[in-house]
């Protein structure tokens, strides 16, 4: 049995449901707002590529090492984006998020913390992960953020880590959350979610 089971999740207007080419068009649609595919620091898929990288993420989801969700807007079923679990190990019951980004309308909404707050409490509540980590380019400073408002820790920089899409060679920052610090995170995310915006 898979140590990461299909799920859908869903709340506060999101729906998270493993990806499947069945959200290609609307994949395709969410990177051209604000064509996403030109930013360095990120891995979403050029238009033609949309398919293949569904087909990767299917391909890995298959071997066990990653989980790929299309992030949904639940009432009109539109994608938003994406998000996965990835370097998933079960044996010391961790998982990473990763793989994530959003149509450019999208940023800075509540999209990506609700997003974060349904598969971190899947990760923490029904998966009974021990670590969550994040991962992300050294000069992806929104993510950084991001990362850190949820509560992560920065666990140090990994240099010389990956290739970027340009060719260029990539220092790595990694962060981690432990199941003891899931109770506060959860409330303070929950606290940011409910003040008005």
């Amino acid at each position: 049995m898979a140590y990461i089971e299909p799920v859908t999740l869903s709340g506060r207007g999101i729906k998270l449901e493993p990806l499947a080419l069945t959200h290609e068009a609307g994949l395709r649609a969410a990177a051209a707002d604000g064509e996403l595919w030109k930013l360095r620091v990120t891995s979403v898929p050029e238009p033609e590529q949309t398919r293949k990288y569904i087909e990767d993420a299917l391909a890995m989801r298959e071997a066990g090492n990653r989980f790929a969700f299309a992030v949904l807007d639940e009432a009109t079923g539109t994608a938003l984006g994406c998000s996965s679990y990835h370097d998933i190990i079960a044996a010391v019951r961790r998982v990473e998020i990763g793989w994530t980004w959003y149509a450019k309308r999208c940023q800075r909404t509540h999209v990506n913390s609700v997003a974060k707050l349904l598969l971190m409490t899947h990760a923490f509540e029904t998966l009974g992960c021990q670590v969550v980590g994040w991962r992300t380019d050294n000069f992806n400073f929104a993510s950084q953020t991001a990362i850190e408002r949820l509560g992560a820790k920065k666990d140090g920089v990994i240099r010389g880590h990956a290739l970027r899409r340009d060719g260029t060679v990539r220092d790595t920052v990694m962060y981690s959350m432990r199941s003891g610090e899931w109770p506060e995170a959860r409330a303070q995310l929950l606290y940011l979610l409910d003040k008005p915006r």
